[in-house]
Parts: C-alpha cells; sequence; structure tokens
C-alpha cells in the first residue's frame, strides 16, 4: 500500500500554518464531545478494529473512535509481521479520518524490545528487535548504547504507527523485593540520569518532531519505596514510604529527564505516607502534580495518569478495583473532577467520556480547564506530524522492523549486558570463557542452541562443565493479573538450591541467573565454577558469551543482598542500604 494523503479543508490542516494557530482553530471548531474525548486514553487490542476484547474488557476500536471520540490508544499485543501491524494501524487511522475533525489517532506502547512476558506493564517483541530489559542496558551503563537503542526504538516504532513510548522508567530500585525492578536503570540516581537523558534523546531528537517518538516518563515522582516492596497495582502495596527521607533522591532521574525535554510524564499509584505531601494517590495528588511537578520543576509537558485510577474493572478474570488508594470512598466523578484539579491531562486506561461530559455539563468542571488540557494534547499531534502523515508505508515496515542491523545491535548488547560474578579456576584456568567443542551438560539451554558452541550430553557425569539456567525466585501470588507479579522473598526454594549444588559437586557449573529483582544468591554462590547475572538474553546470546565470541561488560546496577534478613531491615528509599551486600553495585569480572 502507498502512502495516503489527506486533503487541506481547514486552517488546522494546513502546515505552513503555526502550531499554535492550527490548534486554535481546531480547538474552536470543536464541540465539547470532541475535546473530552482526548482527555482519554486507553487500550486498544490489535486485530479486527470493529471487535471487542473481553478479557481486558474493552469496547472495540472502532467504537471507541466513533462514540466516544476518543484517539489515543496503547496497543496490546503482538502481531505476527510489522506489515500487519502496519496495516492494522492505518485501517485504524481510517475510521478516525472518516470522522467531521478527521483527527488521527496517536497510538503508544508499553515497551516492546525485551523479555518480560507481563502485559500489565510491557508486550513481547514478535517482530521487533529484542534487546536486553533496562537492567541490562544499566549493566553496560553506556551512554552512547543507550541512546542507539531508543533511536532503533524509534525507527521500528514510527514504522508501524507507534508515536508514543510509555517509557522509559526511571524509578529507583531502592526496594529490593519490587516487581517493577527489571523495568528500571537500577538503584543508582546517578546512572539512571545519565541513561534516561540518553533514552529521551534517542526517542525525541532535539525536540518532538514529525520522526520523534515522544517519552511519556513514569512513574513520577518514583515509584521504587513501596512498603514491603508490593506493588501498588494492587491495595495491600499502595504505600510508597520514605523512612530515611530520600524522597529528592528519587527526583533526581525526573530532574533530569524534564531537562531532557521529555514531553510526557505518568504519575505511578501509589500514595506518599509520611512525607510533606497529601496522602492519596499521585494521580489525584495536586501537591505533587502541580505543586511539585508543575510549578516547582516547571514541567509543561502532558501529564497522563497511570491505567486504571477511576474504574472498577474485570481483567483476565481477575477482579481490579479502581486504584485511587487514598480517595477510595469517593464516587468515580468525584475522583475525576479531584484529578483535573491536580493538574492530570489525560486519565489512561480509561474510557468513561460520559462521566466527563456531565461534570462540565454540571458545571464541576469548566470547559476552560478542557482546554487546556486539549491545547496540550493536540500540540503534540501536531508536532509528531500526525495530520500530515497519519499513514505508515506497509512494505516499509517490514523492512525497518527487526531488521538485520537492528537484531544484531540487540543480540550484541544481550550478551554485552552479562554480568560475570564469579569466575573461579578450575584445571588451572579461570572457568569462563568456556572451550568451544567441550561437553557441556546444560538445563534451561536449547539443545540446537547448544550444539553451535558444544557437544551437548544428557548427564552431568558425563560432562566438562554444566551450565544451568534459573530465574529469580518469587512468591506466586493468585492466579489471572497478579501472577504476573514477581514479588515476595528474593530466597530460592530449598530444592532449587539442591539441584544446583548436586550438579556443581558432580562437575564444575556455572550458573547463569536471569535477574528482573535481585536475588539472593548466597546458598550456591560457592558451588558455582562461575556465577553469572543475566537481565534479558536469549541462550545464543549467553554461550556467545559464555564462550568467549562476545566480551561480557556487565556492571550490577544493583546491590546483590545477602539474605532476607538484611533485605527486611533495609530502609524502602535508601540506596544500597541492605548490610553487608553479597556483591556491591557496579560488580562486575571480565573474561
Amino acid at each position: 500500500m502507498s502512502i495516503e494523503d489527506t486533503t487541506a479543508t481547514y486552517p488546522y490542516q494546513d502546515s505552513t500554518l503555526p502550531i499554535e494557530q492550527r490548534v486554535d482553530d481546531l480547538l474552536s471548531r470543536m464541540e465539547l464531545a470532541d475535546k473530552v474525548g482526548l482527555l482519554f486514553h486507553t487500550m486498544a487490542v490489535f486485530g479486527d478494529p470493529a471487535t471487542a476484547d473481553d478479557g481486558f474488557g474493552i469496547p472495540s476500536l472502532q467504537s471507541m473512535v466513533r462514540k466516544r471520540r476518543m484517539n489515543h490508544f496503547n496497543v496490546l499485543g503482538t502481531p505476527g509481521t510489522a506489515r500487519e501491524f502496519a496495516a492494522w494501524q492505518n485501517a485504524a487511522q481510517r475510521i478516525a479520518l472518516a470522522q467531521p475533525l478527521a483527527v488521527p489517532i496517536t497510538f503508544s506502547t508499553d515497551p516492546r524490545h525485551a523479555f518480560t512476558d507481563n502485559p500489565a506493564t510491557a508486550m513481547l517483541a514478535g517482530p521487533f528487535s529484542q534487546w536486553p530489559e533496562t537492567l541490562g542496558l544499566a549493566a553496560i551503563g553506556s551512554a552512547e548504547l543507550v541512546e542507539r537503542f531508543a533511536d532503533v526504538v524509534r525507527d521500528e516504532y514510527t514504522a508501524v504507527g507507534l508515536r508514543v513510548a510509555l517509557h522509559p522508567q526511571i524509578d529507583l530500585a531502592t526496594e529490593p523485593r519490587w516487581a517493577r525492578t527489571s523495568g528500571t536503570f537500577g538503584e543508582d540516581a546517578g546512572l539512571t540520569s545519565t541513561l534516561v537523558t540518553a533514552y529521551i534523546r534517542g526517542l525525541q531528537g532535539d525536540a518532538v518532531g514529525a520522526d520523534s517518538v515522544a517519552a511519556m516518563t513514569k512513574h513520577f515522582p518514583g515509584g521504587g519505596p513501596q512498603k514491603d516492596g508490593e506493588d501498588p497495582h494492587f491495595a495491600y502495596g499502595r504505600e510508597q514510604i520514605y523512612p530515611g527521607g530520600r524522597f529528592d533522591y528519587h527526583l533526581e532521574p525526573f530532574r533530569a529527564a524534564i531537562a531532557a525535554g521529555t514531553s510526557q510524564m505518568m504519575p505511578y499509584y501509589g500514595m506518599p505516607v509520611g512525607t510533606e505531601f497529601d496522602e492519596v494517590a499521585f494521580g489525584f495528588n495536586r501537591s505533587v502534580i502541580t505543586g511539585l511537578l508543575r510549578e516547582q520543576l516547571g514541567f509543561e509537558g502532558i501529564v497522563c495518569t497511570d491505567w486504571g485510577l477511576l474504574t472498577d474493572a474485570v481483567i483476565l478474570g481477575t477482579p481490579m478495583p479502581a486504584r485511587a488508594w487514598g480517595v477510595e470512598h469517593l464516587s468515580r466523578p468525584e475522583r475525576m473532577a479531584l484529578a483535573l484539579d491536580a493538574g492530570v491531562d489525560q486519565f489512561g486506561g480509561e474510557l468513561c467520556t460520559d462521566v466527563l461530559l456531565e461534570l462540565v455539563t454540571a458545571g464541576t468542571v469548566s470547559e476552560a480547564r478542557i482546554d487546556v488540557s486539549a491545547r496540550r494534547l493536540l500540540t503534540e499531534k501536531f508536532r509528531l506530524g500526525l495530520f500530515e502523515n497519519p499513514f505508515v508505508d506497509e512494505q516499509r515496515a517490514d523492512a525497518v522492523v527487526g531488521k538485520p542491523e537492528h537484531r544484531d545491535a540487540g543480540l550484541d548488547a544481550q550478551s554485552a549486558s552479562l554480568t560475570v560474578l564469579t569466575n573461579t579456576v578450575t584445571g588451572g584456568a579461570p572457568t569462563l570463557p568456556l572451550s568451544t567443542g567441550v561437553r557441556v551438560y546444560a538445563e534451561g539451554v536449547a539443545d540446537d542452541v547448544l550444539r553451535e558452541f558444544a557437544v551437548p550430553v544428557a548427564r552431568p557425569d558425563e560432562a566438562d562443565v554444566a551450565i544451568l539456567r534459573r530465574k529469580a525466585p518469587f512468591e506466586q501470588r493468585d492466579a489471572g493479573f497478579e501472577a504476573f507479579f514477581h514479588a515476595g522473598s528474593l530466597e530460592f526454594p530449598a530444592d532449587v538450591v539442591e539441584g544446583i549444588r548436586r550438579v556443581a559437586a558432580t562437575v564444575p557449573t556455572v550458573v547463569d541467573v536471569y535477574l528482573d529483582r535481585p536475588a539472593i544468591l548466597t546458598e550456591f554462590s560457592d558451588d558455582a565454577a562461575a556465577l553469572v547475572a543475566d537481565f534479558g538474553v536469549s541462550d545464543r546470546a549467553l554461550l556467545r558469551g559464555l564462550f568467549g565470541e562476545r566480551r561480557p561488560q556487565g556492571k550490577l546496577p544493583f546491590d546483590l543482598p545477602r539474605s532476607m534478613e538484611a533485605v527486611v531491615a533495609s530502609r524502602s528509599d535508601v540506596p544500597f542500604d541492605t548490610e553487608s551486600p553479597l556483591f556491591r553495585f557496579g560488580h562486575g569480572l571480565t573474561i
């Protein structure tokens, strides 16, 4: 399909006019319902635009555009090819452009370029190039690489019509148990500030323009210091606490993001406890959004709430109350009015446009207040060039997304992010790098990939070396939506520890642990001939690092605690606060 053109009918469709003038013209032509529709940013599921999605309780995209006049959507699902993605985007845009004012859709997405499979926080990579998790980028620690990664993301997103990234996530992982750690740059404010600056530059360029992806940086003012490490997606995790008085430490990366020009900001679900700020969730918190973010820090961009602050829902069979922490007693209209008064521009994951229309009709919310947010949102659409180029080239999408140079760069980054924690001498030489062609007993590594480097054997006593892949432990929560969040204890179960020790007692053993949280490795760290941390790597990327084809460069982006007792005793908001950690932030051996 060729790129399609739209014919200018109104002044706002004339690209030669200044954006401010175009926004003024479009706003003057909008009915109240059109303006209200702008303030809602919910999910749309890849598939037939006329079909609803029962799993997430989402009406069809077509009905949301036509009946609710919405035109901001977060895309769920991963198609088989980029061409399918682009064709779907174009079909959706045709629906939007058939409406009277022909306002194009702004499509957004959670991260899609790594390994996380929690549909509440990220999408599977599918046809996109695959890189390590954000923690892995932090382990490499190169601002140049992070900017290169973000530029690849920009290139691949724009090819399929994705124009807002619901990332970077720059919370500081000062509470080791928190389930969202893998999406962060770790617990150091300085490293995170440096890398988020590069990340935003890679997505947006020097300023948001027709080739940019707008960055929605999250979660203001820092979602790391959760009480007991529990996540505020759920009522038991609603409190953010600052026993060490380090609220300002968590602000540092956001100051850097604002200086870098981030276009949007997302407050988190949590509610601050024991601070100078109101004890209500950040999305309702005027003292945080208007007082701190707008007035003190000078942020002038779009503020979009995290998803589902207003409306109770059922997601994947799990009842999910609205994350209206601190204001649970308020009705949905009262919550909405409070959030608007706090200073938000958009409601993430909501589609109750009728409620806002009623609030304006009743005089509770003024149309002038709606105009303030509508102006910001329209300005970004114009800056992104969506009115001039709402469609994408479907053939080009397949050529750009996941192209060989992007995939190779992602694979190299995976290998580089490997972090060698120990590398003992066995047989007169360090265990790593391994020699090509040795006999290997492996667990968690695909045989067909292993054969490219070694000779697979069936038992440890037949091997020259063993390679065991493990994942950081977690406490299994209820089924459904909650099960996707890895929280609770960081200690490995006794049977897992015993299994590692049994193999290590038979043959020199390389243990690789996927760290989506800072797991406690104390129980088997001395048993392994080599201990390696990964932050999202394929089998091939791992073996290229272990066999010396690529050099692991990773340094820990957080401390690895020695025990759960040390974790429980640490202060949630204070970095590097577990007593006598097993491995320190920045540790990583060269091989």
